[in-house]
């Protein structure tokens, strides 16, 4: 201690083993000052309470930060997407108007561009001419039917009458050859009983030529065995004149027979014709059936002539901005030919493609809300949802998606699309562009 005061009183330390030798002047002031903050310390204990409060707002701010960061996933690898209307000529023709430049917008409706109308005019023109000729048609088939009908029917009753009436004179023509030939048969019967009694009047004049030469009889029995021989020859005769009158009236009868046969068949052949009234009312029928359904292709015709003059004015099919123009004044154009593109840029029609990492998936869902940031306007913040999530990755939709069966296989994180949609009324400027970079942020919980 004796030492130790000598030291401190000459300014000098004494040497300690394996020490460099230190002057008084450089210990005092680490001394001072170790013993200065034990005093401030042990003497303010509101710096305690300070230092505490100060861990304790750093531990809660770490806590709200690490809360914050675990319920929200985010990406750069994101960019908004939205309809392209292509706009393309549906006929050919020149072009006399365009009525829009690009960039320009323009409501649903409006006139983009003009083709002259001239061709499409003439052809409305010929269709209408062309319907007005099959109703004409039409109209004339369906009077035709009912005059055909009764026209065919009167004919029919007429020629079923003629036929009637020939079957009936056949009818009565055939029994007049049966009364004939039963006359005939008479007249025969009458013949053989007049030859037979003559024969018998013959014999009996015989034996009176016998017994008036004897002069068994009289000669006056004779004479009347004479005249009564002569009588019955003179009936032999009349019946045989008879005979010959009945066989010519059956050849006369069967011949008006033979007539009425042929007048029968005469009356028959229209009537088979008449009997194809109803076949002829049918294919008239069919012929106003026809004529309709050639009004109806007319009709189609007009109609698809009123689209064709119609399609020569090209209209906007939705609201947006006029974008990729094709076409100039005086330009002919084919169908099909693209002319231009509108842009939809209302929320309803624009969203947000998020490649998220596949291992920020394990808690998103569709409905989870969202904070876009258009890096286009600073970081501007537009409020918005998850929509969708893509059915296969980003690498797998390519056009060429990686082959990993090969012996140097690298695990690569893959990225699958999100979709992400706008809430609305929250662009009235239309200020959001398909293509723009953003980053959004997905909440999570």
């Amino acid at each position: 201690m004796a030492d130790r005061s000598q030291s401190e009183k000459t300014g000098i330390l004494q040497e300690t083993p394996g020490q460099p030798q230190q002057t008084r002047a450089e210990i005092l002031p680490q001394e001072t000052s170790g013993q200065t903050r034990r005093l401030l310390f042990r003497r303010s204990p509101a710096l305690k309470w300070l230092a505490l409060l100060l861990i304790i707002v750093l531990g809660a701010a770490a806590a709200w930060y690490w809360r914050y960061a675990s319920v929200r996933e985010s990406t750069d690898d994101a960019q908004i997407d939205g309809h392209l209307h292509p706009v393309s000529a549906r006929v050919g023709g020149t072009v006399l108007k365009v009525l829009v430049q690009d960039n320009q917008y323009v409501e649903a409706g409006t006139v983009l561009v003009q083709f002259d109308p001239s061709d499409y005019q003439v052809a409305l023109d010929r269709a209408q001419s062309d319907l007005a000729e099959t109703e004409a048609n039409l109209h004339v088939s369906r009077t035709e039917v009912p005059i055909t009908s009764l026209t065919a029917s009167s004919q029919l009753s007429g020629a079923e009458a003629g036929v009637g009436v020939a079957e009936a004179e056949v009818t009565a023509a055939q029994k007049g050859v049966d009364a004939a030939r039963a006359r005939l048969k008479s007249a025969q019967a009458k013949v053989q009983e007049a030859r037979a009694n003559y024969v018998r009047a013959a014999q009996d004049l015989d034996r009176m030529k016998t017994l008036v030469a004897k002069e068994e009889v009289s000669r006056q029995q004779y004479d009347l065995a004479v005249a009564e021989a002569e009588s019955h020859r003179a009936e032999v005769d009349s019946a045989e004149f008879q005979a010959q009158e009945a066989e010519e009236g059956v050849r006369v009868a069967e011949s008006q027979v033979a007539q009425k046969q042929a007048k029968l068949l005469q009356a028959q052949n229209p009537a088979k014709s008449a009997s194809t009234a109803p076949q002829q009312v049918t294919v008239t029928r069919a012929r106003v059936e026809s004529a309709a359904a050639r009004v109806e292709q007319m009709r189609a015709a007009v109609k698809q002539a009123e689209l064709n003059l119609q399609y020569t004015t090209v209209r906007a099919p939705v609201a947006g901005m006029i974008s990729e123009r094709t076409m100039e004044v005086g330009q002919v154009v084919q169908p099909g030919q693209p002319l231009l593109a509108v842009v939809p840029l209302d929320l309803q029609n624009v969203w947000v493609t998020a490649n998220f990492k596949e291992t920020q998936l394990k808690n998103m869902r569709p409905g989870q809300p969202a904070i876009i940031s258009i890096d286009a306007y600073g970081g501007r913040k537009f409020r918005g949802h998850v929509d969708s999530i893509a059915g296969v990755t980003g690498a797998r939709a390519s056009l060429l998606p990686p082959e990993n069966a090969t012996g140097n296989y690298v695990k690569v994180v893959q990225r699958i699309p999100v979709k992400i949609v706008f809430e609305q009324d929250q662009d009235p400027q239309h200020l959001l562009r398909p293509g723009m970079s953003v980053v959004p942020t997905v909440i999570t919980k």
